[in-house]
């Protein structure tokens, strides 16, 4: 299929422009920067450790969980979780600091790591009553498929389902509140819609989250190409995939809560919180594609993720790790671009014979999609003696530096 329904390519700026305090781009969908070259996401990081008044959040987040605590010790709260350090911090502050009795939920990763899954038994052994969900595995295979090929990103269906099941357990056992780790949008740079909420609106999930293209246009492309048969194309499997229908959820209207909007939110922390607390372990060695050992650990297609957002932004996991590092005051500037030079956009070759076979696919046909992605970013990809080269850099080493 040489075609791409990632609605966020058509936005990209054709000037490329690299903040003047961290190392994240103009190329990421929906950042902005003002006058002085200084993004959202590093205003924001500004916002939080010199502006917002945390003992008034405290006091919020105090406010809401008792409007909503239990008093029989009933389930009075949802939080996604995997088993790693941002969903564990959440879980248990929730649980042993608030006394709240959350019901933990799980959508499964496509193929789970060692570690992962070890982290997740650990997590739930800590003391969680946890719901794990597994979807139907041809179709979520298919729609993966269909994901890498459309979106450039086979990752997408496990996003769909990890913003949507919270809100099918909020209505299947009836809990109104939700609880997820971080605004996104704002701390890694985004839209600014939500930044003084502690909430958004499912409405606004596709535009976020799904490239502007969730899993009904999949499935409609999968049906015409001959992926999905008629019989898998009308499953009510994908309903899953997609936020309950308003009837459902207006009857209960569930409240989805950011604890990064009640605490300030520092991930390398949040590490250190669940190592001591839930048994979380980080990787033994750093993970491909940049220098940190403890995040996105779970899946083993979790590296395509990424690069794939080098091939399409000209930023992979380095990038993402280092930006962050340097708004909560880690790592300098310069020691964040020397990592991004040094790792940035490393192909994920440990899993690659098994993400292939996951999604049914030979190498060339990989290698075929990579290509229409790159040839898709004239602006940000030039083919030099043969080689693909990025236009620009952080560093000023690129092709049109």
């Amino acid at each position: 299929m040489k075609k791409t329904l990632d609605k966020q390519l058509l936005n990209r700026p054709q000037e490329v422009i690299f903040c003047k305090k961290c190392v994240v781009s103009n190329q990421r969908p929906r950042i902005t920067f003002d006058s002085d070259g200084v993004c959202s996401a590093c205003k924001y990081a500004y916002r939080k450790h010199h502006e917002i008044d945390w003992n008034e959040r405290e006091q919020m987040l105090g406010d809401l969980l008792k409007k909503h605590r239990s008093k029989d010790g009933s389930y009075d709260c949802i939080v996604p979780v995997s088993g790693g350090k941002d969903s564990g911090y959440v879980a248990h502050l929730l649980k042993y600091k608030y006394g709240m009795h959350p019901l933990t939920v799980t959508w499964a990763p496509f193929l789970y790591t060692d570690i992962g899954w070890n982290n997740f038994i650990k997590f739930k052994d800590s003391g969680f009553d946890n719901l794990l969900f597994t979807p139907n595995g041809k179709i979520h295979r298919k729609l993966s498929r269909l994901a890498f090929e459309l979106h450039g990103d086979a990752w997408d269906p496990f996003g769909y389902g990890q913003k949507s099941f919270a809100f099918h357990a909020a209505v299947k056992f009836n809990i109104k509140l939700i609880f997820y780790g971080e605004n996104g949008e704002v701390e890694y740079g985004g839209s600014l819609k939500y930044i003084d909420q502690p909430y958004e609106s499912p409405e606004d999930f596709k535009e976020h989250y799904f490239k502007g293209s969730g899993v009904d246009e999949l499935v409609k492309a999968g049906l015409k190409s001959g992926i999905f048969t008629k019989d898998e194309a009308s499953d009510r499997a994908f309903d899953i995939y997609k936020v309950p229908a308003f009837q459902q959820m207006n009857k209960l209207n569930p409240e989805m809560h950011w604890m990064s909007f009640y605490k300030k939110w520092v991930p390398q922390e949040n590490f250190y919180y669940a190592a001591e607390h839930t048994g979380f372990k980080a990787n033994p060695e750093r993970s491909e594609g940049t220098y940190s050992k403890y995040a996105s650990l779970d899946d083993k297609t979790d590296g395509f993720h990424w690069y794939l957002g080098y091939i399409k932004f000209g930023m992979g996991r380095t990038s993402r790790d280092a930006q962050m590092e340097i708004r909560n005051k880690h790592i300098s500037r310069e020691e964040a671009i020397a990592l991004v030079r040094r790792y940035d956009g490393e192909f994920p070759k440990k899993y690659f014979a098994e993400f292939l076979e996951y999604l049914g696919i030979t190498e060339k046909e990989f290698w075929e999609i990579i290509e229409f992605y790159r040839k898709s970013s004239p602006h940000l990809w030039k083919k030099v003696k043969g080689e693909w080269r990025l236009t620009h850099n952080v560093w000023g080493g690129g092709t049109d530096d």
